[in-house]
């Protein structure tokens, strides 16, 4: 691309999305994140970035996600999503940031430095899906996104509000046609029809109960739920929704799964029922909590320590059925996770498991390396990745199998259907665990029974080394777990 293409670039800058601020901002694991009134400039340059990300990928679609998940409304963020529907690829991280904070009479020199690091064909077409939460400033920082794309001749698709989750299920869709359909409804048919087809086989039974309140943190998750809602009857799923953001409600305020892992305490907006098994998302649908008060009016909190376990023992159960010895299933947790969970996993559920340090991309990448990898954190982020050896497997069986392990593959294959496998996923997650409370015959009580919790507090600090402590962190956990993978490293420092 010669440089007299890239003036539009500046112009774009210069005329609609200036930079205004000398706050330094950095793209970590969810992107960046920050007060929206700083990012409108940034959200237009990761449009350039995706760009030239989706031609050094032979113009494969990127995706662009506008949120700023748990975090309350005043602040905003934007990430990118890879091809294959994950996040963006850790090298990439230092490029957005570097062209996030140059000036805008640098803007274009650095657009065209970075070309040309990352030898981009910038003849290529380029594809960028673009996606959005329900904040009040998502819709000018979604046309930004735009403006970045058109800037450098990319071709963008805007969706509107959507879950993040979504997102990248449409990208990874977009990029891979066997996976499902890029669109709201092809989502709504994947993970809603695989539940159906299971539930079919699996009759409500023991002290499950299909009633389930859900706490829609007045965001997305909440809004998208009342289309899922729509697809059951009271014998599949019967959904009561609460928090949907009507009546001026604020986002994840005083709600929302963020809110009831670390205050512990119970969603406001939702009717005390003692004993009623109720569900928390998180603002962008990304999330999932599960808790439920006692005739006491004492709140025990189903985290995604609860979640983990409660998926992995059940495909556990399924490969047993399958009598296959061929797949290698772990669980992947950070320093977050209680304690009382990994010796769960490790001593009666005989699963091993990876500590890692915090942030989702290192949880993802641990999970890759096994046949089947349930990773979560214990605030809720979690879902569970299948390799193609370990679906190829499955697949055979459900074909060729004796009835019993045929059976029970094919229940695996509706469960692997079912699940978001690109990133955490509240929706898809829920729909995974209410399966399994429905095969099981348990109800919320009997699930918080399976091992008890070591007792925690969470609360957010401010440090001054916060990767380093963080890592530390994860290596007494790991010492303390007994050294079970990989041990986890400590960041380097700059002056190493």
């Amino acid at each position: 691309m010669p440089p007299s293409s890239l003036r539009v670039v500046y112009a774009f800058a210069r005329e609609m999305h200036p930079k205004t601020t000398d706050v330094f901002i950095q793209y970590g694991t969810a992107g960046f994140r920050t007060k929206a009134i700083l990012l409108e400039h940034v959200v237009y340059r990761m449009g350039l970035l995706a760009v030239i990300r989706s031609r050094v990928k032979n113009g494969r679609t990127i995706g662009m996600m506008i949120t700023a998940s748990h975090n309350l409304e005043p602040d905003n963020g934007v990430k990118l999503v890879d091809p294959d529907g994950e996040m963006l690829e850790e090298e990439w991280e230092s490029l957005a940031t570097k062209l996030a904070n140059v000036s805008d009479n640098d803007l274009e020199a650095t657009t065209m430095e970075i070309i040309q690091e990352v030898k981009a064909d910038m003849t290529l077409k380029a594809s960028v899906f673009i996606g959005m939460d329900t904040r009040y400033t998502s819709p000018r920082l979604a046309a930004a996104a735009a403006n970045g794309v058109i800037a450098l001749k990319g071709t963008p698709k805007e969706f509107g509000i959507v879950t993040t989750p979504m997102l990248h299920f449409f990208v990874k869709c977009r990029n891979d046609n066997s996976y499902g359909t890029p669109t709201e409804e092809g989502y709504y048919e994947k993970i809603i029809g695989a539940y159906k087809n299971m539930r079919k086989s699996l009759p409500t039974r023991g002290d499950y109960s299909p009633c389930l309140y859900v706490d829609g943190a007045n965001g997305v998750g909440g809004k998208k739920l009342k289309n899922v809602k729509k697809n059951f009857d009271e014998e599949e799923l019967e959904l009561h929704l609460f928090n949907l953001g009507g009546s001026g409600e604020k986002l994840n305020l005083g709600c929302g799964a963020d809110h009831v892992k670390v205050t512990q305490t119970p969603a406001k907006g939702i009717p005390s029922t003692p004993y009623q098994r109720i569900a928390s998302l998180d603002g962008d649908g990304d999330r999932l909590v599960y808790y439920y008060t006692d005739d006491k009016d004492k709140m025990h909190l189903l985290d995604g320590d609860r979640i983990a376990t409660l998926l992995a023992s059940y495909i556990t159960e399924l490969l047993q059925q399958c009598q296959t010895t061929e797949i290698q299933l772990g669980i992947v947790q950070t320093a977050y996770a209680n304690g009382a969970s990994t010796k769960y996993i490790t001593d009666t559920l005989k699963i091993p498991v990876q500590c890692v340090k915090t942030g989702v991309k290192h949880l993802h990448s641990a999970a890759h390396k096994y046949d089947i990898g349930v990773y979560f954190e214990a605030n809720g982020h979690g879902t569970v990745l299948y390799s193609s050896k370990a679906k190829n497997v499955i697949s055979r069986i459900a074909k060729e199998g004796d009835p019993e392990p045929r059976e029970a593959a094919k229940l695996l294959n509706q469960f692997i259907e079912m699940t978001n496998e690109t990133v955490g996923d509240a929706i898809s997650d829920l729909l995974l665990v209410e399966t399994v409370l429905c095969a099981r015959g348990i109800s919320a009580v009997q699930w918080m029974q399976i091992y008890r919790d070591l007792p925690c507090r969470q609360l957010k600090v401010t440090v001054a080394e916060a990767d380093t402590l963080a890592a530390e962190v994860c290596q007494a956990v790991f010492d303390l777990a007994g050294g079970v993978g990989n041990r986890p490293e400590l960041p380097k420092t700059s002056e190493e």
